[in-house]
């Protein structure tokens, strides 16, 4: 069993704050892929479910934020899950809005959240850092994160959070590489350009080369075609060929 947890703060009030876009990742993947209804347990909410052939409990803390830890904490020892087998998704105000990054181990660069599961779990596990921008200024950090994302932030959290549920089974598989592809597609999907594309683009370069020039027999006029190497057009195509 792996363990995704999802960092935020409880209640309605909270529940669109910037520092809340954990819970929004574990709530988006318990969602798309039909997972059991949260329930209380763990000094927090439950979610129980598969990603791919990995058992996956999701757990959103209801400690509030400064004290993560002690929730995650319980969890994974209840269900003897290894620090390494546990992913934090979380705000990350040192990545711009529509960024994310993958991360394992290391420092908490001072996440109030993080830093409470380091005391109970150490620092060996994963995080999935989700930018939300900085305020500028550090003193301002605290009132930023706790105000509701702008509504011109919408449209790339929407896709950031689908894209999260897209490659959550190549995160629980441990493929960081294919998980990240999949919110990128989501962030920038590919522009479709004009044109044709594959064997058509072929066919109509091949309909546009030029046609070889009839052999000429030395010092003379060119000469006709024989009957027999004359006309191995089609139908159709002799047709086209008279209103050229």
């Amino acid at each position: 069993m792996k363990l995704f947890v999802g960092l935020g703060n409880p209640g309605g009030k909270y529940a669109q704050n910037r520092h809340n876009i954990g819970f929004m990742a574990v709530d988006r993947i318990a969602e798309d892929h039909g997972f059991t209804p949260w329930r209380a347990k763990f000094q927090g909410e439950v979610s129980e479910g598969r990603l791919g052939s990995e058992k996956i409990l999701l757990l959103k803390p209801a400690t509030f934020m400064n004290l993560s830890g002690q929730s995650v904490g319980e969890a994974a020892r209840f269900h003897k899950i290894d620090s390494t087998d546990i992913c934090v998704f979380h705000d990350e105000i040192d990545l711009a809005p529509g960024r994310l990054k993958t991360k394992s181990g290391g420092g908490h660069a001072g996440h109030n959240g993080l830093r409470s599961i380091h005391q109970h779990l150490g620092p060996h596990y994963d995080r999935v850092r989700m930018g939300v921008g900085h305020p500028g200024h550090k003193d301002a950090v605290p009132g930023y994160v706790l105000k509701d994302f702008a509504k011109a932030d919408e449209v790339w959290l929407d896709d950031m959070l689908r894209g999260i549920s897209d490659g959550a089974a190549a995160l629980a598989a441990g493929d960081d590489a294919r998980f990240l592809n999949a919110v990128s597609l989501r962030l920038n999907p590919p522009r479709s350009g004009g044109g044709t594309k594959g064997k058509p683009a072929v066919a109509a370069q091949a309909a546009e080369a030029p046609k070889p020039p009839v052999k000429q027999a030395s010092g003379s006029e060119p000469t006709s075609p024989q009957p027999d190497e004359r006309d191995d057009r089609s139908a159709l195509q002799k047709l086209a060929d008279r209103f050229r």
